[in-house]
């Protein structure tokens, strides 16, 4: 009798995994999500385009961080915002994050973002988060956040040419090694949205992609 093939772990346990062991670098003895949230050469431009968008704004915007990391970049725009809910689907990382970062306006939130309620608000951050997971997580991800108005989307790209959405395991790895990257107006995710504005793009050198940081108008 042939063998089932091995089923993947949930996203939850994969996440877990990859900060335990560093994957992502860091130490042993704190949480560490990778050199694009702590590169100063990606991490300032980007800054400094939310910043700009978020005060274009006469009333603040109550944002949703969905997949927040170890809140380095999100502690620098969270005082920009009426309200700022971080939300991870790591206990442990949300946790750490409570007890290292409190202001008045910011809340933190263990849930998965693909099968869990969302808090409501105005603008959902992905920042390199869909890149890591499946198409049908994030087709359902999708189906929760059509109800905000913005969606500020970042994605490691490649430089060139590419197919957009090819499937992948969720976990630590991207699509980058199969020439593709994630696109939320091509198939099979077809976002409908009214406009679209490139807000930061950073290329990386050795023909490794680029971060390209895309917002999303939807209504």
């Amino acid at each position: 009798m042939a063998k089932k093939p091995k089923q993947p772990w949930p996203t939850k346990a994969v996440m877990q995994q990859i900060y335990e062991m560093n994957l992502w670098g860091g130490t042993s003895t704190d949480f560490y999500s990778g050199t694009g949230s702590h590169e100063p050469k990606i991490v300032n431009p980007y800054l400094k385009a939310l910043i700009t968008f978020f005060e274009s704004h006469n009333t603040p915007l109550v944002v949703c961080d969905l997949g927040c990391g170890d809140f380095n970049i999100g502690k620098s725009l969270s005082k920009y915002t009426q309200k700022y809910i971080a939300i991870d689907i790591v206990e442990k990382l949300i946790n750490r994050n409570k007890s290292l970062f409190k202001e008045s306006n910011l809340e933190f939130y263990c849930l998965d973002i693909s099968n869990d309620e969302l808090p409501s608000g105005d603008c959902i951050i992905l920042r390199q988060v869909l890149q890591h997971i499946s198409n049908t997580e994030i087709q359902k991800i999708i189906k929760k956040i059509a109800v905000y108005k913005y969606i500020i989307l970042t994605e490691h790209l490649p430089s060139e040419d590419y197919i957009p959405n090819k499937d992948i395991i969720s976990g630590q790895g991207i699509r980058l090694k199969q020439n593709s990257g994630v696109n939320l107006l091509e198939a099979p995710f077809n976002l409908n949205i009214r406009e679209e504005k490139t807000l930061d793009t950073y290329i990386l050198e050795n023909n490794k992609g680029c971060i390209v940081t895309t917002l999303y108008t939807l209504f």
